[in-house]
């Protein structure tokens, strides 16, 4: 994986929208609505709403999930929270086990985001791509790096709980030293749990380090805890959290997503 050019490969045509199923998270927002389409062959995606009343196009937060094959079920706890303080959330599976690591579902539900976003009443022109744990190494190494098309990238990158000392399959190269070597050209946020034993929080602070101008958010909470979820042993996965604690760690990290499109 050395090619640091991104490719895409398309979507089935037409991409159909099937009928939203409500959310029945008791944590999210109540009036966040999701869907789930199709972004590429075999390939999902959900598609988080934001409510009904949110007057105009809403920005776009396309978010990534950890090395978990197809996980996008984890992050939804997360996505209904951000797409209740009105973004459009879309979460797409991936899998990290693949032998390209990933690279053509993370870069094939890029392109589906930028072509797809306005049909379900986003703006494409405000567009964060965000990730947690593996996926926020991604998504920040799309997002910097400096072989990315202009009609990809997007205008901030949030890493949540995540490392950028390893090559990112996306890009081939490491995001801590394109990052040393050159401003990024797009503001990043980060995210650590400060009692993170998956992803410790120090891995997160050498990306700080390297871009002072990155928006850190330290939140007492663990690798799980960031993304509004608690580890469950016996299935082996991160599942909704409804530990009041785990809870508001949750909504500051959609809250700073939040941020990261411009809504305040």
């Amino acid at each position: 994986m050395t090619n640091s050019r991104p490719e895409t490969r398309p979507d089935p045509q037409p991409d159909p929208l099937p009928n939203p199923q409500p959310t029945a998270r008791p944590t999210a927002r109540p009036t966040a609505r999701w869907e789930s389409v199709p972004y590429a062959d075999g390939r999902l995606l959900d598609v988080h709403r934001p409510p009904g009343d949110t007057a105009g196009p809403a920005p776009v937060v396309l978010l990534w999930h950890g090395s978990g094959p197809d996980e996008r079920d984890v992050l939804r706890p997360l996505a209904q929270e951000a797409a209740g303080l009105g973004l459009l959330v879309l979460v797409p599976d991936w899998r990290s086990d693949r032998e390209d690591g990933g690279r053509a579902d993370l870069l094939a539900s890029l392109a589906f985001a930028h072509r797809n976003a306005a049909r379900y009443g986003g703006d494409p022109t405000r567009f964060v791509l965000a990730g947690w744990s593996l996926g926020g190494r991604e998504a920040v190494a799309v997002a910097t790096h400096p072989d990315t098309p202009a009609d990809l990238r997007p205008t901030a990158a949030v890493g949540i709980a995540s490392a950028y000392g390893r090559p990112a399959a996306t890009t081939g190269d490491v995001p801590l030293d394109h990052l040393a070597a050159a401003p990024s050209p797009v503001p990043v946020l980060l995210v650590l749990g400060t009692t993170d034993e998956v992803v410790p929080a120090e891995l997160t602070r050498r990306l700080h380090t390297v871009v002072p101008t990155a928006e850190l958010l330290e939140l007492p909470t663990d690798h799980a805890g960031v993304v509004m979820t608690v580890y469950g042993p016996e299935a082996d996965r991160c599942l909704p959290a409804t530990d009041p604690a785990t809870v508001a760690a949750g909504r500051r990290t959609a809250a700073l997503l939040a941020r990261a499109a411009g809504v305040r």
